[in-house]
């Protein structure tokens, strides 16, 4: 990967014939998104998600860079990061995720109004985004404690996207792991071909096989044209001098 300029990696989990399976998706300065790599085990378990990791930077990936990493909820997955690329990591809990894990939480009614107001405070700075979602888990706290709980938990690291300044066309395809979920009907059809599998090894390469054909029709991201702001907010080089960027965006 040290002909690739990757700002941000995705990271996420599929089984396969009920093997778990990380896997993990960049996403380069020119928008192009390219498959990492695999490794064979959950999100759940740290090391697995470190030797995934550390098998990146062996193929390329420098370790003297700042990265954007946008993750679901794991705790063991969000800690292996950090053991890697400590403070060089930016980290975007994924906001579908924390939307599900609360709503999933509340009856119906009040799932949907809380649903609203997560969307509304997502859109707003980050501070007074955060001021909000903290008074509703304080409101939710007396009668759905568990609710409240899973909204507080990791919140700011929801908020990531805000705090780099990223534009809302940015914002949207860097605040969840759709991009790399995306693929996994890609991988499923792929892998439905076989019968019976032998063991790990097999199970991993016809996942990599339908990761492979998926890439085949991967699109650049969404908000290409403003990946000069997610660049600059990673100390990257742009090409360009600030206000020359401000005045193309």
């Amino acid at each position: 990967f040290d002909d690739k300029d990757i700002l941000a990696i995705y990271m996420d989990g599929i089984i396969v014939d009920k093997r778990h399976i990380l896997a993990a998706i960049g996403v380069d300065s020119d928008g192009g998104k390219h498959l990492l790599g695999l490794a064979s085990g959950s999100s759940e378990n740290a090391e697995v998600v470190k030797d995934l990791l550390n098998g990146l930077i062996e193929r390329g990936l420098p370790t003297g860079r700042d990265y954007l990493f946008v993750i679901d909820g794991s705790k063991a997955l969000r800690a292996a990061i950090e053991t890697v690329f400590g403070k060089r990591a930016q980290v975007q809990r994924c906001r579908t995720h924390k939307m599900r894990n609360v709503t999933d939480r509340l009856p119906k009614e009040v799932a949907s109004q809380v649903s609203a107001v997560l969307k509304a405070a997502y859109k707003l700075p980050e501070k007074e985004g955060l001021a909000k979602l903290k008074t509703q888990a304080a409101w939710l706290k007396t009668e759905y404690p568990d609710a409240a709980a899973s909204l507080l938990e990791g919140l700011e690291e929801t908020f990531t996207v805000n705090r780099l300044g990223l534009s809302p066309a940015l914002m949207r395809c860097l605040c969840t792991t759709n991009i790399i979920e995306n693929p996994n009907g890609a991988v499923r059809r792929v892998t439905r071909r076989v019968t019976r599998y032998r063991d790990a090894d097999m199970a991993m390469r016809w996942t990599a096989t339908g990761f492979l054909e998926a890439e085949k029709t991967f699109r650049k991201i969404s908000g290409v044209d403003d990946l000069w702001i997610l660049a600059t907010a990673l100390l990257r080089s742009t090409g360009k001098s600030v206000d020359q960027d401000l005045k193309s965006a």
